[in-house]
């Protein structure tokens, strides 16, 4: 799947989330299948112009701001980070690491 279809799949859930929508209740708002709307959220199915219209205005934004998925993004990135460093980490460290997490959870 392509990432940028899942970034924006991930806006429009959080998005639905913090305007207290149900999926099905955004579903009947565009008019489609709620299916359709976990397709969308799941990166599998992107939309169309007029759905996007809707969106936007269901959530009160702009069409733009249903792009406005950076913040998504940036913590992919420091997910694969942290990943890559905990890769090349020895074993000791990863065990110090466990415990520090540990706490701090």
């Amino acid at each position: 799947m392509n990432s940028t279809i899942k970034l924006f799949g991930k806006r429009i859930k959080e998005l639905r989330k913090s305007n207290n929508y149900k999926q099905e209740q955004l579903a009947e708002i565009l008019g489609v299948d709620y299916q359709t709307i976990s397709r969308i959220e799941t990166g599998y199915y992107f939309t169309s112009y007029d759905n996007l219209e809707k969106l936007a205005k269901a959530f009160n934004v702009e069409i733009k701001d249903l792009f406005d998925f950076k913040h998504l993004q940036e913590l992919k990135i420091l997910k694969e980070n942290l990943q890559t460093n905990i890769e090349n980490l020895s074993e000791q460290k990863i065990q110090k690491l466990v415990k520090f997490i540990n706490e701090i959870l």
